[in-house]
């Protein structure tokens, strides 16, 4: 059976009647999980096996945003707390707390993580980024996300880039409004693209619904198939490339022109968060299988990750040593 170039998202701790039967006839790529679906482990992996024995296609994705500090969705008393990416100074940290945080995904049946965050927050830009972004520069960022890549990688956790071309010079939240960046390509080239250009061999991605004048003033990059070309054959990205959430204020219209505007514009696979069956089975209904370079790009993602390695006490009681006087 083949997937549909959607994710989805499921309203509880549970499925219900209907998310059941949607899922079985839809057949999405995938379905990400919130702290609305995450109540204690054994609850999830049941919810997880639900999702999973529906999907009946090769990819079957489970995925989660789980970076560490305040962008969690599993958190105390059942789930380790996680310091924010700004905490981290070395990849070799980096890398050890992610391998932790695979481990813990991975045991719950999770396929796929929303990281590493390779935006780079600028003076003045909204909070949204802050604390989340590995630092101030492509210099500091992009050794520490590529150490985080590794570090799900080695886990058994496939990982997002996002949010590409770049998010940190927003001076507004596109949870709820559309930023527009008025900078010029040649400073954007230097400083917000760098990150995501070094990191263009990472499996999957997730755009950014940013308006970027440089490149196209009518639309945000996600609805832009002169930025998605530009994310294609100027940074190399050739990756699993995704949406960020179609349920976000910065985009308009109904979730039929949202779709179509997304996959027109290049973009691999839609995601749609909220788990408002309304709108899934609106998003579903536009929504094509995979095919053509979309699939061959799913197919890659799922060979890409490497022989998984073991997390070892001594590794978890370093973790512990590292997070001991961290407020997180």
């Amino acid at each position: 059976m083949s997937a549909k170039a959607f994710i989805c998202g499921v309203a509880g701790a549970r499925l219900t009647a209907v998310e059941q039967e949607f899922l079985q006839r839809e057949q999405p790529y995938g379905v990400i999980l919130f702290a609305r679906n995450c109540y204690e482990p054994a609850q999830l992996r049941t919810l997880i096996y639900e999702i999973r024995s529906l999907l009946k296609h090769p990819f079957a994705s489970i995925l989660i945003d789980q970076e560490g500090g305040r962008a969690a969705r599993l958190k105390p008393p059942h789930w380790r707390r996680y310091p924010p990416a700004r905490f981290f100074k070395t990849p070799d940290a980096v890398r050890l707390n992610a391998r932790v945080m695979a481990a813990e995904l991975a045991a719950l049946g999770i396929t796929t993580d929303c990281a590493p965050l390779a935006d780079i927050p600028t003076p003045g830009s909204h909070d949204i980024i802050g604390d989340r972004a590995f630092g101030l520069t492509a210099e500091e960022v992009t050794p520490l996300a590529r150490a985080q890549a590794e570090g799900l990688m080695a886990g058994g956790i496939l990982p997002v880039l996002k949010h590409i071309p770049g998010h940190g010079r927003a001076m507004a939240d596109s949870h709820y409004e559309l930023p527009v960046v008025d900078a010029p390509l040649e400073l954007l080239e230097r400083t917000d693209f760098a990150p995501f250009r070094a990191l263009r061999d990472l499996p999957l991605g997730m755009t950014a619904h940013i308006r970027y004048t440089a490149l196209d003033g009518a639309h945000c990059a996600t609805h832009s198939p002169v930025v998605i070309r530009y994310i294609r054959q100027k940074i190399g990205f050739d990756g699993l490339l995704m949406s960020d959430d179609l349920s976000m204020k910065a985009l308009t219209g109904t979730y039929a022109a949202r779709t179509q505007a997304t996959l027109n514009s290049g973009c691999d696979l839609v995601l749609h968060c909220n788990g408002v069956m309304a709108e899934m089975a609106e998003i579903a209904a536009h929504t094509p299988a995979l095919e053509g370079d979309s699939l061959r790009r799913a197919t890659s993602a799922t060979r890409a990750l490497p022989l998984i390695q073991t997390l070892s006490v001594t590794e978890l009681q370093e973790w512990e040593n590292l997070c001991l006087n961290t407020e997180v």
